[in-house]
This record gives structure tokens, sequence and C-alpha cells, in this order.
């Protein structure tokens, strides 16, 4: 299960596509969100993603940044914001910590034994790092509810 509401997100520092840290940390004083996903190049991944980036001046307007989280590598993943035009970062978790932190592994992705990537799930983290909204789809083939992330946003 998911962590819960009302707990401190837990703090990572991950590469983007360009090889460059990004530390959840370091958006203290805005609101994130964030939005683990299971693999670029996917199509309910892109259209997620895609519909983030639709809705980032939206986002920006109420003090909240996107920052999306896959266990691609930074080079893929860099391609894939790149081809999507996305311009939030897009942070590798090769080695499953965050998501592990997080407690959303999905396990025997595409009906690969052994292989774990995400599950398709949203965090709404406040100014001071309090998750006040998580979202885990039970399908990871199924968008998530994006009216209900925004409003989630703005009411914090």
């Amino acid at each position: 299960m998911a962590l819960a509401l009302g707990t401190s997100a837990p703090d990572f520092t991950l590469l983007d596509g360009s090889m460059q840290p990004v530390s959840l940390s370091s958006y203290r004083g805005k609101k994130v969100v964030l939005a683990f996903f299971p693999a670029a190049f996917t199509g309910v991944c892109k259209a997620e993603l895609c519909s983030f980036q639709t809705a980032v001046q939206r986002l920006n307007g109420m003090n909240a940044q996107v920052l999306a989280v896959s266990a691609d590598l930074p080079f893929a993943n860099k391609a894939f914001g790149e081809a999507n035009g996305l311009t939030f970062p897009v942070l590798s978790d090769w080695n499953l910590a965050t998501i592990n932190a997080y407690n959303v592994p999905f396990e025997n992705f595409a009906g690969i034994p052994g292989l774990t990537r995400s599950e398709r799930a949203t965090f709404v983290i406040d100014a001071e790092g309090v998750i006040r909204h998580v979202h885990v789809t039970e399908n990871p083939g199924v968008e998530p509810n994006y009216d209900e992330i925004y409003d989630a946003v703005e009411k914090i």
C-alpha cells in the first residue's frame, strides 16, 4: 500500500535526462505533483505525462511543480521527454529506491517475471513536504483522475 496521507514525503535525489541530480527537498516551499509511471514510450504513460504537460501553466499558477519518476534509465527518460515536449523533470529511479520508499513497486511488469517498475501513482505534496493526496490506479493501463489531482493541489 502506498504511503498514507499526512505523512512526510520521503526525500530523494534522482537523475534527470541530462544526468543532473534533482532532489524533492529542493522544491520545499512549492507544492509538488509527484507522478510515478511504469515505462517511457508506452501509450498510457505518454498520455499521462502529456496531460500533465498540458496543465503545467495551471499548476505553476498554483505554485506547484510536476516531477515524474520511472525506473527507466536517464537516457530513455530524456528521449521520452524530448519526444513529448515535456518541460518538467522526468527522473530515473533505476535502482527502485524511491519507488520502494513510496511503496509503489509493480512487480512482473508486462508479465515479465522479475521485472519491477512502478505502479501508476500520483502523490500531491504540500510546500512543507507532507503528502496531501495519494492515488494509485488499480490498473496501470488506466490514467489517473486529473481533476482530483488538480483539486487537491488547489486546496492545499
